[in-house]
């Protein structure tokens, strides 16, 4: 690829995007970023401060189901790095109607601007549409079947299908990686990590689902920027990448290492009503990028919690603007939806 390329980032100010933002930007000092965010509950321009008088970054608000929007944004960049999506299990079974329309319409909107101009594009998918593993199952690979569980993951799996089908159909170039777990800086603290973190920050508990046994494997977002940053450039076109972090753990050790590492005790746990199809294991083999990339993650997840618990203990004020919602009053009146 040319040394000055210009990526369309959608979902940039969401957790994982925007710290691929923060990875690019940092890295390749010629490079271009636009994003594109609707700025829902989890989208939070505060995580990318640091770049808002930037010349080489653009933000726009709108929505990737726009397809007059998405049309605009899209002719004028070299590759669309999507990340935008709904991505909570517990709202997609409460409300799974959203979760189609922006995962798999979304989806659609921005293949069909890629396919009109034959953009790069690269999908960034999970590994939750491969189902679940039993505890002696092999980890979850390229060639895994999926078998989605929750609405979530289906809408996730769906919109793999679409990016594999325009390569086949459209012959257009993309990639497809499909991740674990990650955590680590600007994670919206609805989510495990983060809320046990900011929960004890605050003197809360710490709820566990179920028996707190379910196993997943962590990686750190700054290892799957690494690896999707890999996959465009040098990545086969065409090809699937599973980016795992070498991190399987149950969820009780965990919030157990958390309580460790911030000297309190177990009885901030708080066993709860697990959910409706609580996948019991997920695992990625990464052998197929570590062996063509040459990739492999390089935070191991005791050295990332800590630092992760440091980042949220340090940066109270965004994970409270976040957890309250003011953020979002103040980023409406800055930006008018397209």
């Amino acid at each position: 690829m040319q040394n000055n390329m210009k990526l369309l980032v959608t979902g940039g100010a969401g957790f994982i995007g925007s710290n691929f933002v923060h990875h690019i930007l940092d890295t390749y000092p010629e490079y271009e970023v636009v994003v594109l965010d609707a700025l829902t509950y989890a989208g939070n321009l505060e995580s990318l401060k640091k770049f808002e008088h930037e010349s080489r970054y653009r933000f726009v608000k709108g929505d990737i189901t726009d397809a007059s929007l998405v049309d605009e944004l899209v002719v004028e960049c070299d590759i669309v790095v999507h990340f935008a999506a709904e991505s909570h299990v517990d709202r997609s079974i409460l409300e799974p109607s959203i979760f189609i329309k922006t995962n798999v319409l979304g989806t659609q909107v921005l293949l069909e601007a890629a396919r009109k101009y034959n953009k790069r594009f690269h999908h960034v998918s999970t590994d939750e549409v491969f189902g679940a593993l039993g505890p002696h199952d092999e980890p979850f690979n390229e060639h895994t079947p999926y078998d989605p569980r929750s609405p979530y993951s289906a809408s996730k799996a769906a919109s793999d299908h679409l990016v594999e089908a325009y390569f086949h159909t459209y012959n257009l170039p993309i990639t497809i990686s499909n991740c674990s777990n990650n955590y680590g800086p600007y994670h919206f603290p609805e989510k495990l990590i983060p809320l046990a973190i900011t929960n004890l920050i605050e003197g809360k508990n710490i709820p566990v689902y179920g028996d707190g046994r379910q196993v997943r494997d962590w990686l750190h977002v700054k290892d799957h920027c690494r690896a999707i940053d890999m996959i465009i450039h040098n990545g086969h076109i065409g090809e699937t990448y599973c980016v795992g972090g070498d991190g399987e753990r149950e969820n009780i050790w965990i919030v157990k290492n958390i309580l460790k590492e911030m000297g309190l005790g177990e009885e901030r746990l708080e066993y709860v009503k697990d959910r409706a199809g609580h996948d019991r294991r997920y695992a990625i083999n990464h052998d197929k990028i570590t062996r063509e990339l040459g990739w492999k993650p390089e935070i191991a997840l005791e050295e990332g919690l800590k630092e992760t618990i440091a980042w949220f203990q340090e940066n109270k004020g965004w994970w409270q603007a976040v957890k309250d919602g003011s953020y979002q009053e103040y980023y409406e009146n800055q930006y008018i939806k397209r």
